[in-house]
């Protein structure tokens, strides 16, 4: 093993006892959720009552994870638990609302819009993203990020946002939405906060440019006035999505 360091760099040397621990680890538990197979393309497979000799279940904090603080703040999660891509499209989104003269709830609107992408799921993002964080943002706010997921693939000419071109690039030429997104599109049109979903997907298109970059300095006055940050921490305040930041801190719990 001497030799080994004696030819490599410190740094290097770390990141290779680091894989072999991860790879010892996931020998001795099972680690990936029957949601994450299905993520990977497999069957899941689950069989209650079945243990083998010497693999336990996940349960508490993954030791593979940046360990989390015991009360929790948004920012934490964002660090410790987001994808790095994901928060400068967040982070740019926010920009390029400020920078056209939006109120400060469609700008928290527009940072706070693919939460659930960044930190969560992609699938039904809008709806997960709103349910993340209903019980800290204005009611105007989670509205409009649940439905950005079904105004997104409508134009609106009049207010200046046409279908999306690189729409057509992922999902083809002959893409059609499913029923429910036409449904619910059809009632937001309705709604009296349309234009707030509408903004969203309007400072959506073509924010991220990975040669900048953004701070979270820069917004942290509007997610300090339109974010409540529960005392207790995220997961721990007993609301309608505690249980959605607990998984999100601790995804590999087997239960």
């Amino acid at each position: 093993m001497k030799q080994n360091i004696d030819t490599i760099s410190l740094s290097e040397y770390a990141d290779k006892l680091e894989d072999q621990q991860i790879k010892e680890l996931e020998g001795k538990i099972i680690a990936r959720s029957l949601i994450a197979q299905l993520e990977e393309g497999r069957q899941p497979s689950y069989k209650r009552g079945k243990t083998t000799p010497g693999v336990h279940l996940m349960m508490g904090d993954d030791p593979r994870l940046p360990e989390m603080p015991e009360n929790p703040t948004f920012m934490d999660f964002v660090h410790l638990r987001f994808s790095i891509g994901g928060q400068q499209h967040l982070l740019q989104s926010a920009r390029l609302a400020q920078s056209a003269g939006l109120p400060e709830k469609i700008v928290l609107a527009c940072l706070l819009h693919d939460v659930a992408v960044s930190g969560f799921i992609r699938a039904d993002h809008g709806y997960w993203g709103a349910a993340l964080i209903e019980p800290y943002v204005d009611e105007e706010v989670s509205w409009a990020i649940r439905m950005h997921q079904c105004c997104r693939f409508f134009a609106d000419p009049d207010v200046g946002y046409e279908y999306p071109e690189m729409y057509h690039r992922m999902f083809g030429d002959n893409y059609q939405p499913e029923p429910y997104i036409v449904a619910e599109y059809e009632r937001a049109r309705k709604h009296k906060w349309y234009m707030t979903a509408r903004q969203i997907c309007m400072n959506d298109l073509y924010s991220f440019n990975p040669d900048i970059l953004v701070e979270w300095d820069e917004f942290e006055d509007v997610l300090g006035r339109g974010f409540r940050q529960p005392s207790e921490g995220l997961g721990n305040d007993n609301t309608s999505a505690s249980h959605m930041w607990r998984t999100l801190r601790r995804p590999s719990n087997a239960l």
